[in-house]
């Protein structure tokens, strides 16, 4: 069999190497092809491609989109004044002036627009002569101070104290649902521009000393993320010269390093013109999957690059240098990017879109590396070769890190393999007990993605503090027949499923049709007390409900949505909710009514929940399913898959400990990162091992074939893995809080990935006997350059 590969590879290699000037000249269209479809992808985000469309609770709230269209994605506005309340003409003319501008907006849904500007908030009072009412500012308002002191009267007759009116007066608040489509250009609503919008024609132009604006809902949240991609981007080019250093200090060739970064770079520029030719675009949770690709380039082509420098040392000409170097790693780098790839793609198995594409331009990427760092590198530098100098470093580097080989060889002996594995062990115990505490779903109040004191999560405390109404809502659609939502048994059974609700942990108020109804009684009694509740009479609760607001009942009065206010939309208070609505279905489901879930931005932040705490194990278990596999047939060994994976679980269960330790939930921004890394981390092990196979082929044992091993590429390893780390440990500075625990995450990653293959495969290997008979030697062979040692 290993014949019919060398003969395999063997042609391969002939067929890379005799058509060096068309693979070239391929390249170079490809590059400026993509070149140019690259600078042509634009930022992009979408509630929709946020949330589970195939969730049962997304698919219920899709049923009643329409009628639940305020309480969906929108965007909230404060209007703030310094003076001692809003009752002053200027405060009026600016509310009013600002009203009118978010109306204008593109994408904004215009008839649901609400403030007390707007014609649908109206006030009503009981009189002798029944209900009278009105818009809150009357058609002739002028500003005048007896048109303030009746707009005063008119606000507290409304009722929106704590809903469009601050409970302490000095603020009003702008309600604008939003359209996934732009009706002016009939393309989907482009949240960056959409927040620009607020920027430029709501923020700078009206805030002044006197007057505050506070924005705050999805399409904010997206909009800052994306501005944050401007840092990311300065985050991104501080890693790619780090590197360039790094790279550099490790080979000391000038050539080599621009190669391996210009390829590396070449990776990412086609990755994105790929994209933008499938009609992708950049959102804020797949931005770091350019800089992954870099980094998965970088570490391939390091190995390159080594492999070059050993054949160099050996003296090879250029050309047989980068020949015997694409021979010797070209099935373990395909094997390796392979198993990216496909581990890339079992994040689809994810109902979540914007994590689907991210899987798509992950695997994309990787498949590009193939070619570029696995086939281009090495054409380029049989053209170019390695200095001199490199040689030279390489000779005095043999020496000087002979201790540092010797050190990680004494894994493959017997005694420091079972300390290996005792410690190992220890450590998975401690993983294992604080990975059971990770939390799925945000852990913060506000925008987790965003920093404590970023405006936006001080936008948010200060709607919170001064509103009774929360940010964060839950809705559950009451349903019923049709023509059955205002009956008295049906309003009594949503009147007790309302006291059960406001009585869970987190939960501020609960409102729906009842409530209305209540009122509606009390005010046609002469607003006595005794009369504030449900009337049994029927034809007194349709007198009640004449003017009920809009969306707290559907046209075939068959639904009736009860807002549930909560504290916060943290992972507890969800579950908390969740819980205690299907404990009140169960037991009075069987009554006419099924109170369903769920709609409110709490309401699908919980599907959310559900499909990532599904799917997190479904994807751990495809993506270690497909590198197990991939392993298996390129090794052909089921012990040499145990070593290689064992360590990568390993990290993976101690991430997860890390997660709950800091604080960090798993939610759409972080689930895909532990993939991710599972992906990179498989690179160290296949190629490590491939040089121990090579060695065992040759009758070493297993002290002397890890040398080896370590001598060729551990190097290398260590080298990619601490250049990555400290790459990606930038990221902890960026203001996008979720990248900021995705670097910390990843850098984790890196140097746990790293330290597993070089510290646990001998040990491994030594437990489950991957060795030839021979008798361990205890002391390296006296030569002093490590490649002899084979």
């Amino acid at each position: 069999m290993s014949q019919i590969q060398d003969n395999q590879m063997s042609l391969i290699e002939r067929f890379v190497f005799n058509a060096r000037p068309l693979f070239l000249a391929i390249f170079s269209i490809m590059l400026v092809i993509l070149c140019f479809q690259a600078v042509q992808v634009k930022p992009e985000a979408s509630f929709t491609k946020m949330i589970p469309s195939d969730q049962e609770y997304i698919s219920n709230f899709l049923k009643y989109r329409q009628e639940l269209a305020s309480l969906g994605n929108s965007i909230r506005i404060v209007v703030e004044t310094s003076d001692e309340n809003i009752f002053n003409a200027d405060f009026q003319e600016a509310l009013k002036q600002i009203s009118d501008e978010v109306f204008f907006m593109p994408g904004v849904d215009r008839t649901g627009l609400k403030s007390i500007w707007t014609p649908n908030v109206r006030w009503a009072e009981v009189t002798e002569e029944g209900f009278i009412g009105g818009t809150v500012i009357p058609d002739d308002f002028k500003g005048t101070d007896s048109d303030l002191v009746l707009l005063k009267t008119n606000v507290l007759k409304s009722g929106q104290v704590g809903t469009l009116v601050g409970n302490n007066f000095r603020s009003a608040l702008i309600i604008a649902p939003l359209q996934d489509i732009n009706p002016e250009t009939g393309e989907k609503l482009d949240y960056r521009e959409l927040s620009t919008n607020i920027e430029q024609r709501i923020r700078s132009k009206y805030q002044t000393d006197n007057i505050t604006i506070r924005v705050v809902g999805f399409a904010k949240i997206v909009g800052d993320l994306i501005d944050g991609a401007v840092q990311v981007g300065i985050f991104f080019l501080l890693a790619l010269i780090i590197t360039a250093i790094m790279l550099y200090l490790y080979c000391r060739c000038i050539k080599s390093t621009m190669l391996v970064m210009l390829t590396s770079v070449f990776a990412v520029v086609c990755q994105l013109g790929v994209l933008n030719l499938l009609g992708y675009g950049i959102n804020p949770y797949s931005m770091l999957v350019p800089f992954l690709v870099f980094a998965i380039g970088v570490s391939h082509g390091v190995q390159i690059i080594n492999a070059i420098l050993h054949e160099a040392q050996k003296g090879a000409s250029k050309f047989d240098a980068a020949r015997l170097a694409f021979k010797g790693l070209y099935a373990a780098g395909l094997t390796a990017l392979v198993s990216d790839a496909i581990g890339f793609t079992t994040l689809m198995v994810i109902d979540i879109e914007v994590i689907q594409e991210l899987a798509i331009a992950a695997s994309i990427g990787v498949a590009i590396i193939i070619v570029t760092n696995l086939i281009l590198l090495p054409i380029l530098m049989s053209y170019v070769g390695v200095a001199k100098s490199a040689v030279k470093h390489l000779d005095e580097s043999d020496v000087d890190d002979v201790k540092v080989v010797k050190w990680f060889s004494k894994f493959a002996t017997p005694k420091h393999a079972k300390v290996a594995l005792v410690s190992a062990l220890v450590i998975l115990v401690v993983g294992l007990f604080y990975s059971q505490q990770m939390k799925i779903g945000d852990l913060d109040a506000g925008a987790p993605e965003l920093r404590p004191d970023s405006r936006y999560n001080l936008d948010n405390a200060y709607l919170v503090d001064n509103y009774s109404t929360s940010t964060d809502i839950f809705v559950v659609m009451a349903e019923t027949a049709d023509n059955q939502c205002i009956t008295y048994k049906t309003l009594s059974l949503i009147d007790n499923f309302q006291w059960n609700i406001r009585n869970i942990p987190g939960v501020q108020d609960v409102k729906s049709v009842v409530d209305v109804s209540k009122f509606g009684s009390f005010g046609m009694n002469e607003g006595s007390l005794k009369w504030f509740g449900l009337n049994r009479n029927q034809y007194v609760i349709n007198s009640s409900l004449a003017k009920v607001p809009a969306g707290l009942i559907n046209a075939s009065c068959s639904m009736a949505p009860v807002l549930i206010y909560l504290n916060d939309h943290k992972a507890e208070t969800l579950q908390g909710v969740v819980a205690g609505v299907k404990a009140f279905e169960q037991q009075y489901g069987d009554q006419g009514v099924k109170f369903t879930l769920a709609a409110g931005n709490a309401g699908i932040e919980a599907a959310t929940n559900i499909v990532i705490e599904k799917s997190q194990t479904e994807m751990l278990i495809w993506v270690y399913s497909v590198v197990i596999v991939l392993c298996a047939i390129t090794f052909r060994s089921l012990r040499t898959v145990l070593c290689i994976i064992l360590p990568l679980i390993l990290t993976s269960v101690l991430s997860q400990g890390l997660m709950a330790v800091l604080g960090i939930g798993v939610k759409v921004a972080t689930l895909p990162v532990i993939a991710l890394g599972v992906g990179i981390g498989i690179d160290y092990g296949i190629y490590i091992y491939s040089k121990v196979k090579e060695a065992l082929a040759r009758g070493e044992n297993l002290y002397t074939t890890y040398t080896y091993a370590l001598s060729q590429t551990g190097k290398a390893v260590a080298f990619t893995g601490i250049t990555l780390a400290v790459g990606v440990a930038t990221w902890v500075f960026s203001p996008i809080k979720f990248q900021a625990d995705m670097g910390l995450l990843l850098t984790f990653m890196f140097i746990f990935n790293m330290l597993g293959a070089l510290i646990l495969i001998p040990a491994l290997a030594w437990l489950f006997k991957v060795e030839n008979k021979q008798k361990i030697p205890v002391k390296l062979p006296n030569e002093p350059k490590l490649k002899n040692v084979a």
